[in-house]
């Protein structure tokens, strides 16, 4: 080691310990991010809520969804089967987070899901677009100067109190369907305009309870005087059942998986490493010498795969073997949907159609076409293969893509 090398590592030592000593008396600041995650014991976290969900949730069974979105979860539980249809779990589907955070397709499945006769209760500032067009609802949005909001539930026989919540934020209901909705809880600002915020919504067979103040379930506001009998006076209204808790939050996908994910959470330690990468990096400038010769560029390999499949493909057609292509594009939709979908393709009939219409999203008229078109080739009712060809090969395209 010559004597350069030592005069980096000493310089980089000495900048470390300064960094050291200066953030070892610096006060830790108080993060007030919105994360309500159940890990979290800041003050907007969920973790006292969760510590405290087996007294809340007394005599129910609680399974937490977290590497799962709603829609593999619920669309896993579902039977198929045409006589006992349905979902193979009862209860309701629960999630508190400060703006949506459920993707379009999992909405779809929580609303089939109630649809069997199940609930969800959802708390958020923001819902679904899809979910409010549904149940004829709309939300709003104002800042309240004064930031203090008050907040009590319609039946004084749950509760009679008012409750006085800090928020630079009021969100309500602003239209509902007054025939079928039922309003649960009322809040006001410093104008003392009165507006909804906790409703119950039937949605065929099952219901919908939906909240506009998910702060409330904070570590924040349920460690302050009796705020937690709001809370509770909130959940009290889950129907008996289990309760399936959807965990995932917004700031979820930025938590990193890797082991040096404890140095990125701590400034000292981070400004540690970013030094000696500096350092390093510098040190390579100076001394690293080009020793690797030039890197031929190399063609990639062709997709010998796809190129059989060609020539196979074309081997049929000009050989006029319309109805062996059919057949082979019929068994591989039909593979896919049972793969992928996992709907049973025994009998192409209407139940068959609804399904598959509720699982991809595609149109019904569509759907029923394909199914048409294979029913009647495989019944032999046809007239040019070369057109039947084009038909379905059209239909499947619909569906697939």
């Amino acid at each position: 080691m010559n004597k350069s090398i030592k005069i980096y590592i000493g310089i980089l030592v000495f900048v470390l310990a300064l960094i050291i000593i200066t953030d070892r008396n610096t006060p830790k600041q108080i993060d007030w991010t919105p994360t309500f995650s159940l890990r979290d014991k800041i003050p907007f976290g969920l973790y006292v809520l969760d510590q405290e969900s087996k007294e809340i949730f007394k005599n129910k069974k609680i399974e937490k969804i977290e590497t799962l979105t709603p829609y593999e979860f619920l669309d896993s539980k579902f039977v198929g089967d045409s006589v006992t249809e349905g979902y193979n779990i009862k209860g309701t589907f629960f999630n508190i987070s400060d703006v949506n955070i459920i993707d379009d397709q999992s909405v779809e499945e929580i609303m089939y899901f109630v649809s069997h006769g199940n609930n969800a209760f959802l708390s958020m500032r923001q819902f679904p677009k899809a979910l409010l067009d549904s149940l004829k609802i709309q939300s709003k949005t104002t800042f309240v100067p004064s930031k203090k909001t008050s907040l009590w539930m319609a039946n004084k026989k749950v509760n009679s109190k008012k409750y006085v919540f800090d928020s630079g934020l009021e969100d309500y209901f602003s239209k509902i369907d007054t025939l079928n909705t039922i309003v649960l809880g009322y809040q006001n600002n410093a104008k003392k305009e009165k507006h909804i915020n906790f409703i119950k919504v039937p949605y065929e067979k099952g219901y919908f309870y939906l909240h506009t103040q998910p702060a409330v379930f904070t570590n924040y506001h349920l460690l302050k005087s009796d705020y937690q009998e709001y809370a509770s006076s909130i959940l009290s209204y889950i129907p008996k059942g289990d309760i399936f808790w959807y965990t995932k939050t917004q700031h979820d996908d930025k938590i990193s998986r890797s082991r040096l994910r404890y140095i990125f959470s701590q400034p000292a330690l981070l400004s540690a490493l970013n030094l000696s990468l500096i350092g390093i990096l510098i040190f390579a400038l100076f001394n690293a010498k080009r020793k690797q010769r030039i890197v031929p560029i190399l063609k990639p390999l062709s997709n010998s795969t796809v190129d059989f499949t060609k020539t196979i493909g074309n081997l049929y057609y000009q050989e006029g073997d319309h109805r062996n292509i059919i057949d082979k594009k019929i068994i591989y939709f039909l593979e896919k949907i049972r793969t992928e979908y996992l709907i049973e393709t025994t009998s192409l009939n209407d139940e068959f159609v609804k399904k598959l219409h509720y699982k991809t999203g595609k149109s019904e008229t569509d759907i029923q076409e394909l199914v048409f078109l294979i029913n009647e080739h495989r019944n032999s009712y046809h007239g040019s293969l070369e057109e039947d060809l084009i038909r379905i090969n059209n239909a499947i395209e619909k569906i697939l893509h």
